[in-house]
């Protein structure tokens, strides 16, 4: 059986390595890694080399070729933050995450997809997140769990890997299935923001042809902005604003950070740009800009806590799963990082069936 060069590469951009690093840790020439990875004839000692160098099974470059993630199709959280080798890395996560739920698809009945297109509401994106609210029969109440939401709607998620970190979230369709990918090591309320502005690219920009430009993150942003905080429910909860304590005790309420919800509150002229701003100084010196000091408890998946639970039962593991998928058991880690909630969190309306 051949070996895939397709997968060599994935391996190796998950590494953050480049052609001529792999060969040094491999001791191969940059030449002998182009030719394996473009699908030349290599001695087999040559992948095992690879293998070696990159912590991988030799059985997953034996694997039929991977469906990789066209950077095209996806719509990054922070494009401009990111090096060549962190994109990447992101993007080879995209193709392992679609193989981990493609083995878990043939084993259980997953939710399936219930996003609308909403591609020509793009340029109103508070249009588009009342639409959407509507579609599910949410009304203006604040939601419980964004994650637990996006699951139930068939949105795949899963988590980036720790060589990503440049990376807030991404998100991309695959053979008909919306994907979103969360950086954990965000606080709990950037990652719920993070969620809905992903849902944002997912229903305005498929197929829209706007992913690469600052149009798109912005009326993603504002798509978030809408979804989590409606204006009919902000508006009958806060009025007379005017410091950052009052924000701070009213964001729990809609789940985000103090910083987003000031924001939504200038956006719907609740507060002038005056105090805008002094709010801001003063949530700045108070450690929300670059944190959450009154924070939530981190939101968990559903989907997968149900997984790994039911496969316990039967005496499955992680460990398990991995070696099954012919990936390294930490790839597997990183792709559920922080998602899979206690055991206790099991009592939900989500609905997970073994297929027998």
């Amino acid at each position: 059986m051949p070996y895939s060069g397709e997968r060599l590469r994935i391996a190796r951009q998950r590494r953050g390595l480049s052609g001529k690093q792999l060969a040094e840790k491999a001791g191969l020439t940059p030449v002998t890694i182009s030719k394996a990875e473009n699908g030349h004839h290599v001695e087999e000692a040559t992948f095992a080399a690879c293998a070696a160098a990159l912590d991988y099974p030799i059985e997953f470059f034996l694997l039929d070729a991977p469906q990789q993630i066209p950077a095209e199709t996806v719509s990054f959280r922070s494009l401009a933050k990111m090096g060549a080798a962190e994109r990447d890395a992101a993007l080879a996560a995209g193709t392992l995450g679609v193989e981990l739920y493609e083995w878990v698809s043939e084993r259980f009945n997953l939710p399936a997809p219930d996003l609308i297109d909403l591609s020509k509401e793009r340029d109103r994106p508070y249009i588009a997140a009342r639409l959407l609210r509507q579609h599910w029969g949410l009304g203006d109440r604040p939601i419980g769990n964004m994650l637990a939401l996006l699951e139930s709607k068939g949105v795949r998620v899963l988590s980036l890997a720790e060589n990503t970190k440049n990376v807030d979230a991404y998100s991309f369709w695959k053979a008909e299935h919306p994907y979103v990918f969360l950086n954990q090591e965000k606080t709990p309320e950037r990652s719920i923001f993070d969620s809905a502005h992903e849902l944002g690219h997912l229903v305005m920009h498929h197929h829209a042809g706007a992913k690469y430009n600052r149009d798109a993150e912005c009326q993603a942003d504002a798509f978030a902005s809408a979804f989590l905080m409606p204006e009919a429910d902000v508006m009958n909860e806060i009025c007379g604003v005017s410091t950052a304590s009052q924000v701070i005790r009213h964001k729990s309420r809609w789940r985000v950070s103090a910083m987003a919800l000031a924001y939504r509150l200038h956006k719907l002229s609740l507060i002038s740009e005056w105090t805008y701003r002094s709010i801001c100084i003063e949530l700045g010196k108070l450690g929300y800009r670059s944190a959450e000091p009154t924070g939530i408890k981190r939101e968990t998946s559903v989907v997968w806590e149900k997984v790994l639970l039911t496969l316990w039962n039967e005496r499955v593991t992680k460990a398990d799963i991995a070696t099954e998928l012919r990936i390294p058991y930490h790839e597997l880690e990183a792709l559920m990082f922080e998602l899979a909630g206690p055991k206790s969190a099991s009592g939900n309306n989500a609905r997970l069936r073994l297929v027998h």
